[in-house]
């Protein structure tokens, strides 16, 4: 069984060949309409498809005015791409510490982080699990300081009663072939600021003032100019055209993701393993990832070897995330062991498991059986 494989119809498929038979494969007509329908869905202002979260990140960042020398503040418990496209601005991401239950950055620990030198917080609604916003906002506000939301396992998730994405400033989304749904590769970036979307905008498309599609549209050439030094980030007609087809059904694959949720939940409850925390008040997680987080103190196994025997039972796994601290890139900026004891410990200790709306009834029962039997065999 393949770790995160995604779901695709035969819709997919068919709008894929007719985007490839219409000769207009670039970014062009579709890219609009999944922008409207993700505008529509999350109830925000503006909408700006990209080539990836990273490169959302990224640009947020630029369009902000993060520069070279400032600090940006996230989380260690998140994938390398968020520190990443903090270092791409030439800024430094700072780390935070994250709560044990909620896995999220800790709002009590971002304040004493604040220098001088902070451009920005960063959190991460970890595996679909909206932060507390509220509390990170009131900090932001209080300093002065914008919060872009990385909202790569997020799409869906609501945080009260608005979804994750239009809460607040600015929230950067990933499409990528693990998420809830799926271009292939592909990020959004959401915000009610329509100056900041069309900076990103141009950003994302070689800094030129107006994109290929509305130059070469029926209503005429129209000549562009370059207004500063973008990148090559602008998402294609092929990828929205899996999107446009995926995001309608969103609502009724997270019916099926609850349902898998709770059938691991009630099949793990007495195993040596911490279930994922429940749903805060006021709150709708996404269910992107399915962590479980392994009581190695009562088993003769630990997280490696635990992924390693799944393997050989034929379940695809997931780490998410080794601490991002402890990796040798960001040890050279004086991190060490030690620094994010909650963070190390979830980083040791966790594997995400096989979540989706593909997964048939048998391949949950697989899955199942497969950790039931490693985890009694080792426990001590």
């Amino acid at each position: 069984m393949v770790f995160g494989s995604p779901k695709i119809d035969e819709e997919e498929i068919e709008e894929v060949v007719k985007t490839l038979r219409s000769g207009w494969i670039g970014t062009g007509p579709k890219v609009f309409k999944f922008e409207e329908m993700l505008r529509n869905y999350l109830g925000i202002k503006n909408a700006v498809a990209l080539s990836s979260c990273t490169a959302a990140l990224h640009l947020t960042m630029i369009a902000l005015g993060i520069k070279q020398g400032e600090e940006v503040i996230t989380t260690p418990m998140t994938f390398c791409a968020t520190a990443n496209s903090i270092l791409h601005t030439g800024a430094k991401p700072v780390f935070v510490d994250v709560d044990l239950k909620t896995e999220n950055i800790d709002p009590s620990k971002i304040e004493r982080a604040i220098t001088e030198r902070t451009g920005a917080i960063l959190p991460v609604h970890f595996a679909g699990r909206p932060c507390d916003l509220k509390s990170i906002y009131s900090i932001a506000e209080k300093y002065h300081l914008p919060v872009i939301e990385d909202a790569a396992h997020a799409l869906g998730a609501e945080y009260y009663g608005k979804k994750i994405g239009s809460f607040g400033d600015v929230a950067c989304f990933s499409f990528y072939v693990t998420k809830n749904i799926t271009t292939a590769e592909g990020g959004l970036v959401t915000t009610n600021n329509k100056f900041l979307a069309d900076k990103i905008k141009i950003l994302g498309l070689h800094g030129m003032s107006a994109d290929a599609w509305k130059r070469f549209s029926d209503s005429g050439y129209k000549h562009y100019s370059v207004e500063q030094a973008g990148f090559k980030y602008n998402l294609t007609d092929i990828h929205a055209s899996l999107g446009i087809c995926q995001l309608p059904k969103i609502d009724e694959w997270h019916k099926r993701r609850v349902e898998i949720w709770e059938r691991y939940n009630k099949a793990f409850k007495n195993l040596p393993a911490l279930l994922p925390a429940p749903e805060e008040p006021n709150t709708k997680h996404a269910r992107h990832l399915y962590t479980l987080t392994l009581k190695t103190e009562n088993l003769s196994i630990d997280r490696d070897n635990f992924l390693d025997a799944l393997q050989k039972e034929g379940i695809g796994s997931g780490v998410h995330y080794t601490a991002l601290h402890l990796h040798p890139l960001y040890k050279k900026m004086g991190y060490k062991l030690g620094d994010f004891p909650n963070a190390e410990y979830i980083g040791e200790r966790t594997i995400s498991l096989p979540l989706s709306a593909k997964l048939s009834d048998k391949d949950v029962e697989d899955v199942i059986k497969a950790v039931t039997r490693i985890l009694n065999y080792y426990r001590k």
